[in-house]
């Protein structure tokens, strides 16, 4: 089965190839390369030991997408594609709006000229806004968005709903994510942010290996253990591995106007001040933080129910967050050895 995997050369997208290899399905990329490097293909290659197709294209250039589905003949799409940073989203909401929705609507069109009728939405935990209780299940209301990127996510995942309802045979899945950390445990592909990291635990790596001087930690006022804000850490392997079971869900669905969303977490909440503390103790290295303001679109808490994605997809997180920031701080020192 043939899988077009849109940013497939960024950080969830590079591990999700690799799953979709081990499951016995054949991944094609597409990345434009804003915020991801060349140089993932070849970890994915010595990984797998195998060269997947790959096109160097923006999902919003509606014609050049097309020409590729009428190439490849898909039989699925997951879609990661987009920008995502929160704080970025805040500052160039227009930015977001743009790139974010309308590569959505090309691929879709695509999909459907294309009869392809499996489609895999990376979405997010932000479209809960600030939940009002904790954890959060799929049927939790969907708050206002606190920042513009979360509310691309709401308004993608309306899109896809709608869709599905008036096209049919496309059989879609929206994945809400939570907070995905780590690296492949080679140590061959991992989180490589363009410039500045927009996520926490990029900065904590380059941080403890000297590339940044200090990580500034956005508020310790929160209402919370210990005052910063609570995330619910996945690894990204474990995210990875959601995607093959959400396709295996999709092909055996009879129903051929089917869509459902899907929490992604491990169901435990910790703070920032304790992840920082367990990357230090699994590590061995100490950190050089500070205490900043609130950074505006943050979320002060929010942690999944994982129990739909266990009983329906039948996935449930494997790897713990010691796990992950052990991965992630192996990637990030091969990435310095190598410079």
């Amino acid at each position: 089965m043939k899988i077009l995997v849109t940013g497939g050369a960024g950080f969830i997208g590079s591990h999700t190839v690799v799953e979709l290899h081990n499951a016995g399905f054949e991944p094609v990329i597409i990345d434009n390369l804003y915020n991801s490097n060349l140089n993932v293909l070849e970890g994915i290659k010595k990984i797998t030991g195998k060269t997947f197709p790959f096109y160097e294209i923006d999902c919003n250039d509606a014609d050049k997408v097309r020409a590729l589905f009428e190439k490849e003949k898909f039989d699925g799409v997951i879609h990661f594609a987009a920008y995502k940073a929160v704080g970025e989203s805040v500052e160039k909401p227009l930015n977001y709006y743009e790139n974010n929705l309308i590569s959505l609507l090309v691929l879709l069109r695509a999909a459907k000229e294309f009869n392809v009728d499996k489609f895999v939405f990376s979405s997010s935990c932000t479209v809960y806004g600030q939940p009002e209780k904790l954890p959060v299940t799929e049927s939790t209301p969907r708050l206002p968005a606190n920042s513009p990127y979360g509310n691309t996510k709401a308004i993608a995942e309306d899109i896809i709903r709608d869709h599905v309802h008036s096209a049919p045979g496309i059989k879609a899945i929206s994945l809400r994510y939570f907070n995905p950390i780590g690296a492949h445990e080679t140590s061959l592909i991992g989180e490589l942010p363009n410039g500045v990291p927009s996520n926490l635990v990029p900065f904590i790596t380059q941080t403890a290996a000297g590339l940044r001087k200090s990580l500034t930690v956005f508020g310790n006022d929160y209402n919370t253990p210990d005052g910063t804000c609570i995330r619910d850490f996945i690894h990204v392997v474990d995210l990875a591995k959601a995607h093959v079971k959400a396709l295996d869900l999709l092909e055996s669905q009879t129903d051929t106007n089917y869509y459902d969303v899907f929490n992604v977490g491990t169901g435990e909440g910790y703070t920032v001040l304790q992840l920082i503390n367990t990357f230090e103790e699994v590590n061995g290295v100490k950190l050089n933080y500070t205490i900043g303001p609130r950074r505006e679109g943050d979320v002060e808490q929010i942690y999944a129910q994982s129990d739909k994605v266990n009983n329906i997809m039948k996935w449930r997180a494997e790897k713990t967050m010691a796990e992950a920031l052990r991965d992630a701080w192996n990637w990030q020192l091969k990435l310095t050895a190598e410079k």
